[in-house]
């Protein structure tokens, strides 16, 4: 029984505002308020919600797709887990699909309510704004 997160949320932007998000660390911190680091080219480490969660970026598309090897700090060393996040265009904008797996099963519950808080209304708030 292999659990896997799917989730997909609609912004009125161009995919590439999104996608700066998900590949500047900086950039993400300064809108989630959370300060994170790196991430911007293929293979790079970076950080987020003030180093709480670590990655790399395994696969880079850009303005379309981003794959991230991602783990919370607490995990077992080696443990990571994947995050591929989908970026389609839309007449009105982006849908954003994401989809998460390969992560600890005890994780499921924590992880699969947090992307909204965490990710998708930070989102939408900085594209409001």
């Amino acid at each position: 029984n292999i659990m896997k997160i799917h989730q997909e949320v609609s912004y009125p932007v161009a995919p590439e505002a999104i996608y700066e998000l998900l590949t500047n660390g900086a950039k993400f911190g300064a809108v989630t308020g959370q300060p994170g680091k790196g991430g911007g080219a293929p293979g790079a480490m970076f950080s987020l919600f003030n180093e709480w969660v670590e990655g790399r970026q395994i696969e880079l598309v850009p303005n379309e797709r981003v794959v991230q090897a991602w783990r919370f700090r607490d995990w077992a060393a080696g443990v990571n887990s994947i995050v591929r996040f989908t970026l389609n265009r839309e007449e009105s904008g982006t849908r954003l699909v994401v989809d998460h797996e390969a992560y600890p099963e005890a994780m499921h519950e924590h992880l699969s309510t947090n992307w909204s808080p965490f990710y998708f209304d930070a989102f939408a708030r900085h594209f409001a704004a």
